[in-house]
């Protein structure tokens, strides 16, 4: 495809673990960053950010899209000598929406096509760089692939490492994003986690993470029983005790709900992205947000 030197890269929001699925199930959500990438002949890397982060994340090559950039280009090869990013952001970041991901995404994608690699025939090295900052696959896949996605992971195997599998999400399904005020710390609440949990939730959860693939792709009358969890939500209630008493709330009102990723975000999976009127939303902004289908979408300058 030859090695163009401007290339700007569109990439969606994400929810994670959905409930029993952690660190394997993912959501890719209609809220997007953009980035605008120039190669540049001199050396240097010069940061603008707009938007969500803007003033708070560094404007140097420590800014995480510019890491992203040279984690890909080792893989790929043909770093130019310098370069200028715009970033133009929409997902909250430490929210639970997938922001580190997506940044994570949109750098290796922009790496790539810099690098005169087609993207779509780059999606396996693409996912073990973002997975590989990530240490985990479900965001990233979910940025990268779009729809719903199944990731897993082989530990001890460098090459190939992490995977993940795209399914197309039932058109009844009408997600609505509860973005609460308060930021969280995925770092925290992974440390508020046990080492291990009793034999009959694990066998209870692992039972809704199979249950959740079918009621995503068919069965979305299913969603409240795929759900439920024992794993690690219950556990993090610490961190984000609004949220969980949301979840809770919404759950009485018929609505399957979940923690979206690490928190505080909270994700109600409904069928025409209507809430009941009776809830309590202080503190949260309430963002219906269609699920996207297309993940990392790249426009050649």
């Amino acid at each position: 495809m030859g090695r163009p030197t401007e290339v700007r890269v569109r990439v969606p929001a994400s929810s994670a673990n959905l409930g029993p699925g952690f660190d394997s199930l993912g959501l890719a959500l209609g809220l997007y960053d953009e980035i605008e990438v120039t190669a540049l002949p001199a050396d240097g890397v010069h940061v603008e950010v707009t938007g969500e982060g803007a003033g708070q994340v560094p404007c140097d090559g420590s800014h995480l899209v510019v890491q992203a950039m040279r984690t890909a280009w080792a893989a790929f090869g043909d770093a130019p000598a310098g370069l200028r990013l715009r970033c133009h952001n929409a997902i909250p970041h430490s929210r639970g929406l997938g922001s580190s991901a997506a940044a994570a995404v949109a750098g290796a994608v922009a790496a790539a096509v810099l690098a005169g690699r087609e993207p779509g025939l780059e999606r396996e090295t693409l996912l073990q760089v973002t997975a590989g900052m990530e240490g985990h696959a479900d965001n990233a896949a979910a940025s990268l692939l779009g729809g719903f996605v199944v990731a897993w992971e082989e530990p001890g195997n460098t090459s190939g490492r992490f995977h993940a599998v795209r399914l197309d999400v039932h058109d009844g399904i009408r997600p609505v994003a509860l973005v609460a005020g308060v930021e969280s710390s995925t770092k925290t609440t992974r440390g508020l986690l046990p080492e291990s949990v009793p034999l009959v939730d694990a066998a209870f959860t692992g039972s809704r993470t199979a249950l959740s693939v079918l009621a995503f792709t068919q069965r979305p009358e299913l969603l409240m029983a795929a759900t439920e969890d024992r794993l690690h939500q219950g556990y993090r209630r610490p961190a984000y005790p609004e949220s969980a008493d949301l979840v809770g709330s919404l759950r009485a009102h018929g609505i399957p709900a979940t923690i979206s990723g690490a928190g505080p975000t909270v994700l109600a999976l409904t069928a025409d992205g209507k809430l009941p009127a009776a809830l309590d939303l202080h503190g949260f902004s309430v963002m219906p947000l269609p699920v996207d289908t297309a993940g990392a979408l790249v426009e050649i300058g």
